[in-house]
């Protein structure tokens, strides 16, 4: 036998081994080689295995060929089976330890489990949910329907009217607010001042640096009288109007009311009374009018119960109350006064009266009709330039920092911004009345306190916490109060009135809905709020704003609530 060199490829088109080489008919030349797809990340462990047996003697034939490059069979992953069979699952969690006893392991082992985490993560989750989902509904339930102040949700048998509406009375007119947002008028010509009376004190400038921290104490003043007396019973308006030194006649007090009545929540109410050519915008004697509103703008409702301290009514008691005696605890009550035309024309001999000064300015609204009324300012401050500043005090109260949302004891020294505007959210109707008082009495600064509660829970003892100053003018650009505006609602109001017959109609602040109605009421209704002659005591009602005997209602509360402790102190020790 001789030597098989084999096939030997030649290349007839030039050097060297053809460019396709021919593959001998032993090695499968002229067949389809059998190609297994990989990817790139496989591991490649050979190309051909040449040694693998195949499965059994029948079985040579039908795998002669292809089975060196099968990498399916059992055979093919051989090394891989080994390694398989060395690899066991390791599982990473230690073992449980075994119980130990003793105080310090008892108190110092804390174990938390993976589960356990997940758990309290899901379970915080779906509280946050609830929450949120429950905050939802609260806003749509109490979402404005024509300002975000605005409570939609009160009906007409949670909120009652400041005033019955009897059957007899006849409603002429019904106001939406949104009517009142779009009126303008100009006052081109500046306020006269006909007359000044009273007396004013000096400001007490230390109270602009009293901080949180060094808070003093709200004092009582029960010698001193104030008096809210309406437009009728004034006597210097009364002279005005037989001098025919104007047709309209008002109190600061209202004016506000009227100025800002799209901003205003809860009901109130305002007598209007035609004599001849001449209006008078009066109040009733115990009109919500004497009182300040709290939270009436906010989005959470105040309990209705009267008895509960921080119910609507009672916070309005004690905000006028707190208000008054701020108005007279800031001032130097022993120094110099600044003394007017006329004295206090309420105060009677030997009576000590809150001082106050009343201005009564007239404003031209047309060619026919003229405005006079009573402004109010409560100090004087001494100017650098020589001159004098008039001041209007004004307190803020803080009676709930878990409702308001806001601590003032925190905050009011490192963010009053955020104190402020929680204020003008929550009391927007009430800063804005006080902003149009101090602009109709010409005031030049408004002095604003903020005064809360020693306690949550105890509505006697109050403390001062700052007292800020702002510019009128500037305070209602900030408060996005527009005096055209203002004054538009003033002579829109006249002229409605103006076209009445003479007698006496009724201004009403519906409590549910953004709208005023007036009526027309009979000539003789609320004249019992107006006799002069006492009545008899089993007859007498207490009017809502007689704030001078709430507060020595309060004083005696509190007293006997001290003595009862005392007393129940020394029974204590007696038993003991």
């Amino acid at each position: 036998m001789g030597f098989d060199m084999g096939l030997v490829p030649s290349n007839p088109d030039g050097w060297g081994p053809p460019d396709v080489p021919a593959i001998p008919q032993s090695l499968g030349g002229g067949a389809a080689i059998p190609f297994a797809p990989f990817s790139r990340s496989d591991r490649l462990g050979r190309i051909a295995d040449w040694t693998r047996n195949p499965a059994g003697p029948g079985a040579f034939a039908a795998a002669s060929r292809d089975s060196v490059f099968d990498f399916t069979s059992a055979d093919d992953s051989f090394v891989a089976g080994a390694e398989d069979s060395s690899f066991r699952l390791v599982d990473a969690k230690p073992p449980p330890r075994q119980p130990r006893f003793g105080p310090k392991w008892r108190f110092n082992q804390r174990p938390q489990l993976p589960q356990r985490q997940d758990e309290e993560v899901e379970a915080r989750r779906r509280l946050a949910e609830k929450e949120r989902a429950r905050r939802d509904r609260h806003f749509q339930n109490n979402r404005s329907h024509h300002h975000p102040g605005f409570r939609g949700n009160q009906s007409s048998s949670s909120a009652k009217p400041s005033v019955d509406i009897q059957p007899d009375w006849t409603m002429r007119e019904q106001i939406p607010f949104a009517n009142f947002t779009k009126l303008s008028f100009s006052v081109t010509d500046q306020p006269e001042d006909l007359l000044s009376c009273g007396a004013v004190e000096f400001y007490d400038r230390a109270y602009d640096r009293v901080n949180p921290k060094a808070a003093r104490r709200l004092e009582r003043f029960k010698n001193r009288n104030f008096f809210k007396v309406t437009t009728t019973d004034d006597p210097v308006i009364r002279r005005l109007a037989e001098e025919d030194k104007a047709t309209v006649f008002a109190t600061d007090a209202i004016l506000a009311a009227l100025m800002c009545t799209p901003r205003s929540i809860q009901s109130w109410d305002i007598v209007v009374q035609r004599v001849g050519n001449k209006l008078f915008f009066d109040k009733r004697d115990g009109s919500q009018l004497d009182l300040l509103t709290v939270n009436e703008t906010a989005q959470e409702q105040l309990p209705e119960n009267k008895e509960d301290i921080n119910s609507a009514h009672s916070l309005a008691v004690e905000a006028t109350y707190i208000n008054q005696n701020f108005s007279q605890q800031v001032l130097h009550r022993e120094g110099e006064k600044v003394t007017f035309d006329e004295p206090n024309p309420f105060a009677s001999e030997g009576e000590e009266a809150a001082p106050v000064g009343y201005r009564y300015r007239r404003w031209k609204l047309d060619d026919e009709i003229s405005l006079v009324a009573r402004c109010e300012v409560h100090a004087v401050n001494a100017d650098p330039s020589g001159g004098r500043q008039f001041l209007t005090l004004n307190a803020l109260n803080e009676f709930d920092p878990k409702i308001t949302g806001v601590d003032w004891r925190q905050k009011l020294e490192t963010q009053r911004g955020a104190v402020l505007a929680t204020e003008l959210k929550n009391n927007a109707n009430k800063l804005a009345r006080w902003t149009a008082q101090a602009l109709l009495s010409g005031a030049d600064m408004m002095k604003l306190g903020y005064v809360s509660r020693v306690h949550s829970r105890d509505h006697y003892n109050h403390s001062i916490f700052t007292v800020m100053g702002y510019k009128p003018r500037d305070f209602a650009a900030q408060i996005n109060l527009n005096t055209a505006n203002m004054w538009g609602i003033v002579k829109s109001i006249v002229d409605i009135c103006m076209k009445f017959e003479e007698g006496k109609h009724v201004f009403v602040k519906d409590p549910a809905k953004p709208q005023v109605r007036i009526y027309e009421v009979p000539s003789d209704a609320f004249e019992n709020d107006y006799v002069e002659e006492p009545l008899p005591e089993e007859e007498q009602v207490r009017p809502l704003a007689d704030v001078d005997a709430t507060a020595q209602e309060m004083d005696a509360a509190a007293e006997a609530e001290a003595n009862g402790a005392s007393a129940a102190n020394g029974a204590e020790a007696t038993a003991a």
